[in-house]
């Protein structure tokens, strides 16, 4: 079984919009549908995506603790850019980039939360 897609709920599509063409597009992403102002989604390298809605159920987007994205990238490099691109445009840090050898002798990675919350790694799985 493969992963088809994420969702991550928003309040605001337009600034998350924003955010993420920033962001996305530094690790490899375009944008493959839109539906202002209601969803987007991006298209990842490996053909997974990451849609960005407002909730179906119209109520108010809220993030969960402990739910988080991995997105892969190709080099620790790509790591580094991601997690400043995010801050850049306004995400929060949870995680300077560096390595994780509690996940693995190879992990290198960071970590953010997007404008609504949603909390998002940048990982990188090759030598750092």
């Amino acid at each position: 079984m493969s992963l088809n897609y994420v969702m991550l709920g928003s309040n605001d599509v337009k600034s998350a919009r924003s955010f993420y063409d920033a962001v996305l597009s530094v690790i490899g992403g375009t944008l493959t549908a839109e539906y202002m102002p209601h969803a987007f989604c991006y298209e990842l390298r490996g053909g997974g995506r990451v849609w960005v809605a407002t909730p179906f159920n119209e109520e108010t987007a809220v993030s969960g603790n402990g739910n988080m994205v991995g997105l892969a990238c190709e080099t620790a490099e790509e790591v580094d850019a991601a997690h400043q691109m995010a801050l850049s445009k306004g995400g929060v840090n949870e995680g300077d980039p560096g390595p994780r050898p509690k996940y693995g002798p190879d992990f290198y990675g960071a970590y953010v939360r997007d404008l609504d919350g949603n909390k998002m790694s940048f990982v990188y799985l090759g030598k750092s």
